[in-house]
């Protein structure tokens, strides 16, 4: 299964586009449609509500008046939390209700709109945000339903903004275009990403991409955020700390298009303790045989010694954003290498230069390798020689800089 959450600004066409991830097969729990079910005349949801805001909330035949809650709910934050308080916990039973019921290669569109402003991105594979610019959708708000001017600004203003938005979002839906328009990005989001996506999940498939060296992204490290924010409900206690690294991690690196994630855990049994949880949140495990760490050709200490450079591997499931995560053992001379590695290239420009030569270099040694664990054999192996020297290198530059974890 496959939980995606579509978000937006008020009149940004969230509507729209759960719509068309619904005639597409997507099942749809929308949040709205819930919190309207939960205060029907009868529930435990209104008499809350009426407790909590008086019965002047209530409309001559006794269902709710939605407007004369706003009037009141709306006015202060206080008043807006006490609202959330009681519709949030109603609607989240209802929903697991209806995930709950859902078929296993179900793909779960959850319509949410303040998934931003509640934090709830980890809990979902991916978020989606529908946009469209804050004078457009007062225009969409006064004009289609009929919204004050002042009512749809105080509306918009109350919600995230869309800098945070864009923090969120794993996929941003441009709706600024004519009707329809949007409906051709979403059938591509559906075909390209969310089925092969969901399909990974379910058996276990890790999304590859061929090692080949692209020019930075500015956007790797709030990538990079996201996931994390994904490994760390499924990690719980067992996770001491989760870390961005290699490459990506290094601004203006350019670097394979693969976010490396490295997880801190007291043991390799909590390595494994966490495995199952991994992969449900989408990132399957892959036999790490085929992807040890690079150990140095010389000894140090018995750092050499295959017994403490022992790991878990997963990959990211979603065809979208192909990403490693290494969950290591706190202390082990993988662990720490990991962290003195990133942040060696991010203080001394001279070495992250050279790096991205050798990096070059062991892709063009990679090219026209079409099998993916072939490639990345030659890549590696490109590489080796100058992590061999890069390794005690760095070591030398932590004691002269006193740097530590």
């Amino acid at each position: 299964m496959l939980r995606l959450g579509l978000t937006g600004g008020i009149g940004a066409g969230k509507s729209t586009v759960a719509k068309v991830l619904t005639e597409l097969g997507g099942v749809l729990v929308d949040s709205d449609v819930l919190a309207r079910e939960v205060v029907e005349p009868g529930t435990l949801g209104l008499q809350q509500l009426t407790d909590t805001f008086g019965a002047d909330i209530l409309a001559p035949d006794g269902s709710l008046d939605r407007p004369a809650l706003a009037a009141v709910a709306f006015g202060n934050e206080e008043s807006r939390k006490k609202l959330n308080g009681i519709v949030h916990p109603l609607v989240g039973k209802r929903t697991a209700e209806i995930i709950d019921g859902a078929a296993s290669d179900a793909i779960v569109v959850q319509d949410i709109p303040l998934l931003v402003e509640g934090s709830m991105g980890p809990f979902f594979h991916l978020v989606v945000v529908v946009w469209v610019d804050a004078e457009e959708r007062v225009r969409r708000l006064t004009g289609q339903r009929n919204m004050p001017v002042a009512d749809a600004r105080a509306r918009i203003a109350a919600q995230a903004t869309d800098d945070a938005r864009r923090a969120a979002a794993d996929v941003w839906i441009d709706n600024t275009g004519a009707p329809g328009s949007v409906d051709e990005q979403v059938r591509l989001l559906w075909n390209e990403r969310l089925i092969p996506f969901e399909r990974n999940i379910r058996e276990g498939i890790v999304a590859r991409t061929h090692p080949e060296q692209v020019t930075a992204d500015p956007a790797w490290e709030l990538q990079a955020r996201r996931i994390i924010g994904r490994l760390a409900p499924a990690c719980a206690d067992e996770a001491v700390r989760i870390d961005h690294v290699g490459s990506t991690a290094v601004p203006g690196l350019d670097a394979k298009d693969v976010i490396d994630i490295q997880i801190t855990v007291r043991s390799l049994v909590d390595a494994d303790a966490v495995g199952d949880r991994l992969r449900l949140a989408g990132f399957p495990g892959v036999e790490t045989s085929n992807f040890d760490d690079p150990k140095p050709a010389y000894g140090m200490g018995g750092e050499a010694d295959p017994a403490v450079w022992g790991k878990r591997f997963h990959g990211n499931a979603d065809p979208g954003r192909p990403a490693n995560v290494h969950v290591r053992v706190d202390g082990w001379p993988n662990q720490k290498f990991a962290l003195l590695f990133r942040d060696w290239l991010r203080e001394d420009s001279s070495v992250a230069t050279e790096y991205s030569g050798i990096k070059r270099r062991a892709s063009e040694a990679a090219a026209g390798i079409t099998d993916y664990r072939a490639a990345i054999e030659a890549y590696e192996n490109a590489k080796a020689p100058w992590f061999d020297v890069a390794y005690r290198r760095a070591w030398q530059w932590a004691e002269e800089t006193n740097w530590t974890l």
